[in-house]
């Protein structure tokens, strides 16, 4: 059984600049709607320090905000949290993966792009680890 941080929040609706800037912090931190305004990512220590920032951020802007850490209770929630975690990671890794087979590939930005996403990839994505080691090779390195 996983723990699962929730962040609720509410803003004003005007202006809608700070609407937008928390909107985008939380798809850049890789969280996901549940409800409304309430958003999810699995507990680690990073992302309670990252919900704590942002909820105080959102109090700044002159919101209200809550954080939450709990775990699921009904049978497949948990599941479908965790498929919803593993497509967004999933989806993020096929991109690289697409980009490498590419004959002019930037491995570089490529090599960012896949550090970015694996921060965000609680569930330890299979295709995580293809991309890892088709960059790995396309590098000339080894995995050890």
């Amino acid at each position: 059984m996983h723990e699962w941080l929730l962040l609720s929040y509410k803003i004003p609706r005007q202006p809608t600049t700070p609407r937008v800037y928390v909107w985008r912090k939380l798809k850049k931190l890789a969280a996901i709607l549940v409800f409304d305004a309430i958003w999810v990512l699995p507990y680690t220590s990073r992302s309670f320090e990252q919900f704590q920032w942002l909820a105080a951020e959102i109090i700044e802007l002159g919101g209200k905000a809550h954080v939450w850490k709990s775990s699921a209770v009904l049978s497949g929630q948990e599941e479908a949290l965790i498929q919803q975690f593993t497509q967004q990671t999933d989806s993020a890794y096929e991109e690289i993966w697409n980009a490498i087979q590419l004959k002019d590939a930037d491995l570089n930005v490529l090599s960012r792009k896949y550090q970015q996403i694996m921060q965000h990839d609680h569930f330890q994505s299979i295709i995580g680890k293809k991309v890892r080691e088709a960059l790995l090779a396309s590098r000339g390195g080894d995995d050890r």
